[in-house]
């Protein structure tokens, strides 16, 4: 069953009381959601929504990308766009090599099995990273650097995964024929978000009605996604453009300063809603994946896919160890225990078509390495930060980025 207005008033009824405990409780809010969809899934009203790869990525991952690259400055990421770029893209193929191998070795899987799971498992999940981030209350480089690379190499996995399936399924496809897709899944998602960015900015800059310039924010973010998918082009890709350009060259100029103001908050609101649904939605789940009688393979996926992890961040970091953008070794332990998976995971997941070999056991091994992250990662994160001199006070909040401090 898809979203309702029933079922949503519902989530943001349940993600409010969420809200508010886990501030007086002192755990993440995402956290909390995943909880309170595992104990509300034994209960009569549970909503009936199926959390599938098409809910999150055409209803509920474009806002998240959008709100979020609204506040990376340009400067900025540009100035450490060659570390980005690194750990999303040699990172991902590391990390998801010696998962694949690890899968192989150590749990019997086949090397086709081994390496959807490993290119699907290897992205950092922006939404669960953004997330956690922010309601550490984790600003300057770190945030940056933290956040940047998910996002980046969410679309790289995703257009690997792509060309992973491509093989898997026996379509016959020759490496040069995948290169030239992967080629123009990226640069076709760029293009998209640049031109619908492009657009959208125009358009603004003859009004100055707040509402008028909402809509087309509206329209660019899920706008940019859905045509470049449409076009066989990365809509990951397309939205994080789009977010970029109307962020830093949209924001500041083309718009009204009450256009402004109530942009951001509209958007940090939607961001708000997308979580709560995904993170409430992944309890529901969990607490009907039967983990458990999986628990030696996702012991197993959860070791290799930490390992693989370690693997992308130290040894690439080495590589800036003599440059200005050298990474200060608190903040790679923070970028290698950080690396929460989430909501991609899943839904890559949960789009492997029905034939793929071990596709059951793909799908709970992703869960089994998503609720480690959320329970174990995420609970632990902000006392590694604050261990770690990152925040001094202990900070509580929501995914919309504001902190409480208590």
């Amino acid at each position: 069953m898809g979203l309702t207005l029933e079922s949503v008033y519902l989530l943001l009824f349940i993600a409010t009381l969420v809200a508010i405990v886990a501030q007086r409780v002192r755990i993440p809010y995402t956290v909390g959601l995943v909880i309170a969809g595992i104990v509300v899934s034994f209960l009569p009203f549970t909503p009936k929504i199926e959390l599938s790869k098409d809910l999150i990525f055409t209803v509920l991952l474009p806002p998240l990308i959008f709100e979020a690259t609204l506040f990376i400055r340009w400067r900025e990421l540009t100035r450490n766009l060659p570390v980005i770029l690194v750990f999303a893209t040699v990172g991902v193929i590391l990390s998801a090599a010696l998962t694949s191998a690890g899968m192989v070795y150590l749990a019997g899987w086949t090397w086709q099995a081994a390496a959807l799971f490993g290119i699907l498992i290897a992205a950092t999940d922006p939404v669960s990273v953004i997330a956690a981030f922010r309601e550490a209350g984790v600003h300057g480089r770190l945030r940056l650097l933290v956040e940047a690379e998910s996002l980046f190499n969410d679309a790289v996995a995703a257009v690997g995964f792509t060309a992973v399936i491509a093989f898997v399924s026996g379509e016959g496809i020759s490496m040069q024929a995948t290169l030239l897709n992967a080629s123009w899944s990226v640069f076709g998602g760029l293009l998209i978000g640049a031109l619908c960015a492009g657009i959208a900015l125009l358009l603004t800059s003859t009004t100055d009605n707040h509402l008028i310039e909402l809509a087309l924010s509206t329209v660019v973010a899920y706008g940019s996604f859905l045509i470049a998918e449409d076009f066989h082009a990365s809509g990951v890709l397309s939205t994080l453009t789009v977010g970029i350009l109307v962020g830093n060259f949209g924001l500041p100029r083309a718009y009204s300063d009450k256009g402004r103001a109530f942009i951001m908050d509209f958007w940090e609101f939607m961001a708000f809603i997308a979580n709560s649904i995904i993170f409430f939605l992944i309890g529901v789940r969990e607490a009907n994946q039967n983990l458990l009688n999986s628990i030696l393979v996702i012991a197993i996926a959860v070791i290799v896919v930490t390992i693989g992890r370690a693997a992308a961040i130290y040894p690439l970091s080495l590589l800036f160890s003599k440059s200005k953008l050298k990474i200060e070794r608190n903040h790679q332990h923070i970028l290698f225990w950080g690396g929460l998976r989430g909501a991609l995971a899943l839904a890559l997941a949960l789009g492997l078509p029905p034939d793929i070999e071990y596709r059951e056991q793909i799908i709970t091994a992703a869960f089994g390495v998503v609720a480690f992250s959320i329970f174990v990662q995420g609970l632990t994160m902000t006392p590694l930060l604050r261990r770690l001199g990152e925040i001094r006070a202990e900070k509580v909040g929501t995914e919309t980025g504001k902190q409480v401090d208590t």
